[in-house]
């Protein structure tokens, strides 16, 4: 007797295939040309900030806070945000934003395609936009506009929706570790904001394509760390940490302030009796006092950033990056112009870290700073872990790994529980959507079909007359759970399958004679040692919600249908909600009676 093969080994824990290849081949190429996109759009920033503020021609990234306009700098940022509005009008509406949220709508409802006129678009209107005083990060627009190449591509070969989402996803993700010079927390972004799994399929391409820009920065852009910082003590004890839980739960509050405050001004904006094209010069008018008040708060701020972390700034400066820049910020962005958050979240974080250092231990100069920069990024964006990296690669700080994972988990957990979405997610939901930043391994997937099937069914003989199967009926009603019947022969080979409502006509005919076998319906049949999850797959793509099982040799095992596979998913359910106490804790005999006795 020869001994049956188990296919269930053949199940491996990933399901990626060769087809991996050919798209980590063409993602190195996209990250290749996204660090060019990241230098072109950083060039296009610093010509229209020199441009814009000081009458010159140059590509330098300078700051806008050095100009000598006086009052007339109010109108720069108000210029800015007419030309936007024209350009997302008459252009394309998807330039507005800050271009995370639209990469998340394009992967989600477009299948991730992108139009290419917004690969030109979303650059040229965010380097207008901070350019002309706007008081966001470059990383946004950069992002969009990687991911928007990274879709181009992608469509220029026959590929799935899912293949083309990961070449957009390392467009984007190559566009951020060119510009910040962080390869690794680029892809925990992908990983955590914008892939929505956690598959070998998607996250090499996506490793690779991140990878490549990194390295290729270092002949278009240079080495990091952005934001170099002294080194601090490895080791800052319970004091140092119970500050670090404090400085995640302020950030948090912080986080979740921002969030609202910025969608309270979009819902402002939405009451104005004009056109949106409109808003973003309104919006400018808020920018240029801003900057009136605070010439620190215009433009990208990567200067303020770095002496924030070096701890050279007085409380007057602090001070404004709280009230001034935030505000600002949070109008613009609601007014719907084109920008990035991340280097706003930065400066106020860091600026935050500056308020904790007056009364936090003293841990070295631009610890909380840091420290509080990587917390408002995991509160904000919920990436817990793509803060704590990012801060990690911006300044090569290894020693405050520890503070940073207590505090951007706190800052993560804060916003989670006062908030149902993020400041990311928020605007996808305001156009009708919703998505999920929770991963989970599928419980139908580590469940086999033997576990889920019934084998308690009716089959009939495949060489059964009509007039056998109408006498059999009579002496035995067929039950009333079972819809669809197998038909075996001799050996309990399944020759086909036969519906409850072609028994009944069959039944009910004159062909007495006619055998069961010859009008058969070929099944689509399911395997004892498969997954629930492959089961699924093929009712979806068959649209058949009942099988029967067959094993390897053809012998019918039994039947399963949807009501199973729901059956089996309830048992996740249960595991996530009951609640029981397995252990017991019970007091000696003689210690419970001196117990009684004493009281």
């Amino acid at each position: 007797m020869t001994k049956r093969k188990d296919h269930s080994q053949e199940l491996g824990d990933f399901t990626t295939t060769t087809r991996v290849i050919p798209i980590s081949v063409l993602a190195i190429g996209i990250g290749f040309v996204s660090t060019f996109i990241a230098w072109l759009l950083l060039r296009l920033i610093g010509f229209f900030t020199n441009a814009f503020y000081y009458g010159r021609t140059g590509t330098a990234l300078v700051s806008p806070a050095g100009n000598h306009l006086g009052w007339w700098a109010v109108l720069v940022p108000v210029g800015g945000g007419l030309i936007i509005g024209f350009m997302a009008r008459y252009g394309s509406e998807r330039i507005r934003g800050h271009g995370i949220p639209e990469a998340l709508e394009s992967i989600l409802i477009n299948g991730s395609k992108v139009e290419p006129r917004l690969a030109l678009l979303k650059p040229v209107s965010a380097a207008i936009s901070i350019g002309s005083g706007g008081p966001f990060g470059a990383e946004g627009p950069i992002i969009m506009t990687g991911g928007a190449i990274g879709s181009i591509i992608s469509q220029l070969f026959r590929l799935t929706a899912a293949e083309r989402k990961t070449l957009l996803v390392a467009g984007a993700a190559a566009g951020m570790s060119a510009t910040f010079a962080t390869p690794v927390a680029a892809v925990m972004l992908a990983v955590e904001l914008l892939l929505f799994e956690w598959k070998p399929r998607s996250a090499i391409p996506v490793a690779l394509a991140s990878a490549t820009a990194g390295a290729a920065r270092r002949y278009i852009l240079g080495l990091g760390p952005l934001f170099p910082v002294p080194h601090h003590a490895i080791f800052i004890g319970p004091v140092g940490l119970a500050g670090c839980v404090l400085a995640g739960l302020l950030a948090g509050l912080l986080s979740a302030l921002l969030t609202l405050g910025v969608y309270a001004a979009e819902d402002s904006f939405l009451k104005l009796p004009i056109h949106w094209m409109w808003w973003p010069a309104i919006g400018g008018v808020a920018v240029g006092l801003g900057g009136m008040i605070f010439p620190q708060a215009l433009g990208v701020g990567y200067d303020t950033i770095g002496a924030l972390l070096q701890g050279e700034v007085p409380r007057a400066v602090i001070a404004g990056v709280l009230l001034v820049k935030s505000a600002i910020w949070v109008i613009s962005l609601g007014s719907g112009t084109s920008g990035g958050v991340l280097a706003p979240l930065l400066m106020m974080g860091a600026a935050l870290g500056g308020v904790e250092a007056m009364f936090l231990p003293a841990e070295g100069i631009g610890f909380w700073p840091l420290v509080s920069m990587g917390a408002i990024l995991g509160g904000t964006m919920r990436a817990p872990f793509t803060a704590v990296l990012f801060a990690l690669e911006l300044t090569h700080d290894i020693s405050v790994l520890l503070p940073l994972l207590v505090a951007a988990m706190l800052a993560h957990a804060t916003t989670v529980l006062l908030l149902k979405r993020s400041i990311l997610t928020e605007k996808v939901a305001r156009r009708g959507f919703h998505l999920s930043r929770e991963y989970a391994i599928d419980p139908l997937e580590i469940l086999f079909v033997r576990e889920a099937m019934r084998t308690k069914i009716v089959a009939f003989p495949a060489s059964a007359t009509v007039d056998e199967l109408r006498a059999t009926l009579i002496r035995e009603p067929m039950g009333r759970g079972q819809h669809l019947f197998p038909v075996v022969d001799g050996e309990r080979r399944l020759k086909g399958v036969i519906t409850r409502r072609r028994l009944r006509e069959l039944t009910e005919s004159t062909e007495g004679g006619a055998l069961l076998g010859d009008v058969l319906t070929t099944p689509v049949v399911a395997y004892p040692d498969e997954s629930l999850r492959m089961v699924v797959l093929r009712m979806a793509e068959s649209g058949f919600t009942r099988m029967p099982v067959v094993d390897r040799e053809g012998c019918l095992a039994g039947m399963v249908s949807l009501r199973d596979l729901l059956i089996a998913r309830v048992r996740s359910v249960h595991d996530e909600r009951r609640r029981e106490q397995v252990l017991h804790l019970r007091l000696p005999l003689r210690n419970r009676t001196r117990l009684i006795g004493q009281k």
